[in-house]
């Protein structure tokens, strides 16, 4: 597999477990399933990512997605509040993301 492509499932799969912990933690049976596979298999995946990609570049690129993606659905699909400072802040994160592409991470 491609370590770019499992990179970005293993973010999928972390957001996914994410946006579940609510639900898991009434007790959901489903909710705690998607927990624990999403966060085992974005480990999973990081693991084969990091034959690849370098830990920092590696580890940033999946945290910083991830929360951005999370605080984004909070807000498009949870009814979280949209302000200008969490606006900018999530642009901020992708420049980030953005930029330890373009330093030449492999």
């Amino acid at each position: 597999m491609n370590a770019w492509a499992a990179l970005v499932l293993a973010i999928l799969m972390e957001v996914a477990a994410t946006l579940s912990l609510k639900a898991a933690g009434s007790g959901s049976v489903p909710a705690i399933a998607v927990v624990v596979v999403g966060y085992l298999g974005s480990f999973v995946l990081l693991a084969v990512v990091l034959r690849t990609i370098e830990v920092g570049t590696t580890y940033a690129i999946w945290a910083g997605a991830g929360t951005a993606l999370i605080a984004a659905i909070g807000m498009v699909a949870l009814g979280e509040a949209v302000t200008a400072m969490r606006v900018g802040s999530l642009a901020l994160i992708v420049l980030g993301v953005v930029g330890l592409n373009l330093s030449g991470a492999r």
